[in-house]
């Protein structure tokens, strides 16, 4: 008598699919979403802590963290990654409590700042971590994976269609301001 129901069953080949279409459908675009704000933030929020490089104190921080060793290193940059997750529990804890908008704005604010402090600070250890064969390995692995799926991301019809709508109303907004920005200047007295 033939088995049904196995493991490599036709019904259960059907609901393997299924179940990945539905991933596909949900946890990939999200995924995508952070990313690409990953992408977006990074940089300018890293250089946007860099600018307190120019304060005494905090400089003298950095000198110390990039004479770190590589396993220190390793440390101070996992410190905050650490140190959010309390935070973000909390926030989630709100948000199943009722406070939705109070959880979303935690969860939205130490989303921000902890990207800008775990840029900065993979800035100034990215050198000693690369000692580390096993995190460069990983590193250049995510990176390329990452890429992969940004670049996927960019080439959708959805982001296409996003981009144009937003560069339209990019050139709105500054079409207004300069009606705006004339409309006042015509009636200035004297």
């Amino acid at each position: 008598m033939a088995q049904t129901g196995g493991p490599h069953s036709p019904e259960m080949n059907t609901f393997k699919k299924a179940i990945g279409r539905i991933a596909g459908a949900t946890v990939v675009p999200l995924l995508a979403l952070i990313l690409i704000f990953e992408e977006w933030g990074w940089e300018p929020l890293a250089r946007m802590l860099g600018i307190l490089a120019k304060l005494p104190v905090w400089s003298q921080i950095e000198r110390l963290i990039l004479r770190l060793p590589p396993y220190a290193a390793l440390l101070t940059f996992m410190v905050p990654v650490l140190a959010l997750i309390p935070v973000k529990l909390l926030a989630w804890y709100w948000v199943a409590q009722g406070h939705t908008m109070l959880g979303l704005s935690v969860v939205l604010g130490a989303k921000v700042l902890g990207t800008a402090i775990i840029a900065r600070l993979f800035t100034v250890t990215q050198p000693a971590l690369m000692q580390l064969s096993w995190f460069a390995s990983l590193y250049w692995g995510w990176k390329r994976w990452k890429d992969r799926i940004i670049a996927r991301v960019r080439c959708s019809p959805q982001w296409l269609a996003f981009v144009v709508r937003r560069r339209r109303l990019a050139r709105q907004v500054r079409c207004a301001l300069l009606r705006l920005r004339r409309s006042f200047s015509a009636y200035r007295p004297g």
